[in-house]
């Protein structure tokens, strides 16, 4: 704990140094220090980045146009009376429609899912206030609200009465009682969990607010467009068995978007705070920022695929190894297997990487490995395993999105059931990403 207080008057006294010279905005000095397979890489992922956006957006709009061409071959529907309220109401909705009026209801299936994506957003801006105003209270609330609102969707899910939804009820139930019992399980490393979540983002970067809330208000727009893209591939899935295929590419996309999204804001604060602990100098935010979309966006593409991908494995493989114990049963005999890749897999791809990727410029698997390498030195792998950081961000994703499903799903039970199951996960997996 006194390591903690020097630290943190340390930090105070930086700060009131930084408060005498103002930020300036600074040209990129970036030095590359990839290797020529990495930089391969980066810039290959770059691309790939890019053209998903620009394939994404070709999609949704395709859809929209054919939805909107069939209907206008048909009697059913009016443009004159519909779009102009639906406009207005659903944003992108108008411009999706369909000949097959009697299997979809847009009008029904659109508002729903629309309010709750601006909920999450609007959850998005009141989290960051509260997690900058009160970390430590914030830091308890996302382990004990995490699983009751988990369980309140269960039994949403449950009250919807089809079987997809009955499983779905069962799954988020036992969920609900394994995050209660994982926060009992790690109650005691509250306290010092809180005071390093206090300290570390006591004194954030200038202007890292306005970059958040920036991000936040583009995700939720951006939401809103794939949204409409998602109910324009149900309108039309009776004309074509592609339906299903483009409602999965457009949320693999929106994963791997808003992930990257996250992951280069982390990339620019490391930078900054990087530049101004090391005395080199404070940088503008928003340089920072636009130089992380220059050159470290095909690293963070890479790491955000690679960190939840191997930290789903990893955290299977922990799974498996505290249900098989020591004991040598045949169905266990793959658990230190498992293990060792994870383990592996972890100095590969791991999130504290994107700090040496925004601070040294590296390749995003070249950065995993040096952090951990690092870490082994030191002697913090140990202490790193029992980090609660990455609990914290991923219960506040399933509170948000618990939320937002609970809004959509409440909407639909009342005005139109049919849509309630699909319409509370589509709204869970945006208020996740938010």
């Amino acid at each position: 704990m006194a390591t903690l207080n020097n630290h943190t008057r340390t930090t105070q006294s930086q700060v009131q140094q930084q408060n005498l010279h103002p930020i300036e905005a600074q040209d990129s000095s970036f030095v590359n220090t990839t290797t020529v397979t990495g930089e391969t890489v980066r810039k290959v992922f770059k691309i790939l980045f890019y053209l998903n956006l620009v394939l994404i957006s070709f999609l949704v709009i395709f859809i929209t146009i054919y939805g909107l061409i069939l209907d206008s071959l048909t009697h059913h529907f009016h443009p004159e009376k519909w779009y102009p309220p639906v406009l207005v109401s659903t944003v992108c909705a108008g411009l999706i429609l369909d000949s097959l009026t009697h299997h979809f209801h847009p009008e029904k299936w659109y508002p729903p899912v629309l309010v709750s994506t601006v909920c999450a957003g609007i959850l998005g801006f009141t989290w960051q206030w509260i997690v900058a105003r009160h970390p430590k209270k914030a830091l308890k609330a996302a382990f004990w609200l995490s699983p009751l609102l988990t369980c309140a969707m269960g039994i949403l899910f449950v009250l919807i009465g089809s079987a997809v939804s009955l499983i779905a009820g069962i799954v988020s139930l036992v969920s609900a009682v394994i995050q209660s019992l994982y926060g009992c399980w790690v109650s005691k490393r509250f306290v010092y969990a809180a005071e390093i979540f206090s300290v570390s983002i006591a004194y954030p970067p200038a202007k890292t607010k306005f970059l958040a809330c920036s991000l936040i208000i583009v995700s939720t727009v951006y939401c809103c467009f794939l949204v409409a893209g998602i109910g324009g591939a149900r309108a039309i899935e009776k004309r074509t068995k592609l339906a299903d295929v483009f409602i999965f590419v457009i949320i693999l996309s929106l994963g791997w978007t808003m992930h990257v999204m996250k992951n280069a804001m982390q990339v620019t604060v490391s930078r900054v705070k990087y530049m101004h602990f090391s005395g080199g100098g404070d940088i503008d935010t928003r340089v920072a920022f636009r130089d992380t979309i220059k050159h470290l966006i095909g690293s963070v593409c890479v790491g955000s695929i690679l960190v939840p991908i191997i930290g789903l494995f990893r955290g299977f493989a922990r799974s498996t190894s505290l249900i098989g114990g020591e004991t040598n049963e045949c169905m266990f005999s793959c658990v230190s297997c498992s293990m060792g890749i994870a383990s592996l897999f972890v100095t590969k791809g791991n999130r504290w990487g994107f700090v040496h990727v925004g601070v040294y410029n590296k390749g995003f698997v070249q950065a995993s490995s040096d952090t951990w390498e690092m870490f082994i030195r030191v002697g913090l792998e140990e202490l790193i395993n029992f980090d609660l950081t990455g609990a914290f961000c991923f219960l506040s994703g399933v509170s948000v999105g618990a939320i937002c499903s609970l809004v959509s799903g409440i909407w639909c039970l009342v005005e139109y059931k049919d849509y309630a199951m699909e319409v509370s996960t589509y709204a869970f997996i945006i208020g996740y990403f938010m």
